[in-house]
């Protein structure tokens, strides 16, 4: 079934038709159907593969097919005042309360389109976006942001302020994934196909992307991403933001240092007790 789906997709995605038809968008709808269902994500866990994960392209297709689709129309608001413009084709999530996702009152907003597991909690005001996958357990907390095609494990924490960027676009390159019972502290940004591997904590204020090296000093190496290959951030790693000297030219001279992320630690059980989720507050 997923087969033939794939096929139409990448099909309609390639001839581009000058009208789309009523099959088009049933097509289109019975895949987004399959995005809130997690029945397909934009990327999933692949033992064969170097980093654990592999990019299902197709899946990126179809989602920016609902684009090309989509006309803007206004989106239902409570007053005149809260008007929303956006594409036909990504209106706000529908959750019911069997579903058992915690959206807690303030501004919050889920676009169609992706999956949201059981006792996930929503603290206002955050964003999802299309294409996202957050497993059961995970806290998504005030002014944090999860990126389009964004994966995010069970048992996750992202904390206030916090950018998950997801990737949705170039098609073949893996989104910003995020695996089981990884803490991100506030305000941190992770970027352009990081790979944070379980039970990995960032403090505070961390930034993560492809142009910055991340320093293990426990280890004693230091981690870049491998051509085509995301940073990946080993698993327990406690990562903390800090500071590199300039060793030449006027850099040097000044005095400057530039950011750089260092694992000063990996996780035990000192790191547990102070991270530790209240389950009162699920």
């Amino acid at each position: 079934m997923t087969s033939v789906l794939q096929q139409a997709i990448e099909d309609l995605y390639e001839q581009k038709p000058a009208n789309y038809s009523p099959e088009h968008r049933a097509l289109f709808l019975e895949f987004r159907n399959l995005l809130n269902r997690g029945a397909i994500r934009a990327a999933e866990p692949d033992p064969s593969q170097p980093t654990g994960w592999r990019v299902n392209a197709w899946v990126k297709q179809g989602i920016l097919l609902g684009f090309r689709m989509g006309a803007v129309v206004a989106v239902d608001a409570s007053s005149p005042q809260s008007q929303f413009f956006d594409k036909s084709t990504y209106p706000l999530k529908t959750i019911a309360l069997d579903d058992g996702v915690r959206v807690v009152p303030g501004g919050s907003s889920i676009r169609d389109g992706c999956f949201i597991g059981r006792g996930v909690t929503c603290m206002p005001p955050m964003y999802i976006n299309v294409g996202a996958y957050v497993e059961g357990g995970a806290m998504v907390d005030s002014h944090a942001l999860i990126g389009s095609c964004a994966q995010i494990g069970s048992n996750c924490h992202i904390s206030a302020g916090s950018q998950i960027g997801g990737v949705l676009e170039p098609i073949g390159a893996l989104p910003v994934i995020v695996e089981d019972d990884v803490l991100i502290g506030g305000n941190c940004g992770v970027y352009e196909g990081t790979l944070i591997k379980r039970r990995a904590v960032l403090g505070s204020g961390t930034i993560l992307n492809r142009s910055t090296p991340l320093y293990d000093l426990v280890r004693g190496v230091v981690h870049r991403p491998n051509g085509d290959e995301p940073l990946v951030v080993p698993e327990e790693a406690v990562v903390v933001s800090g500071s590199r000297a300039i060793t030449s030219g006027p850099g040097k001279d000044w005095g400057i240092s530039i950011y750089a992320p260092i694992i000063v630690k990996y996780r035990d059980a000192g790191t547990d007790a102070k991270i530790r989720l209240e389950d009162l507050l699920r």
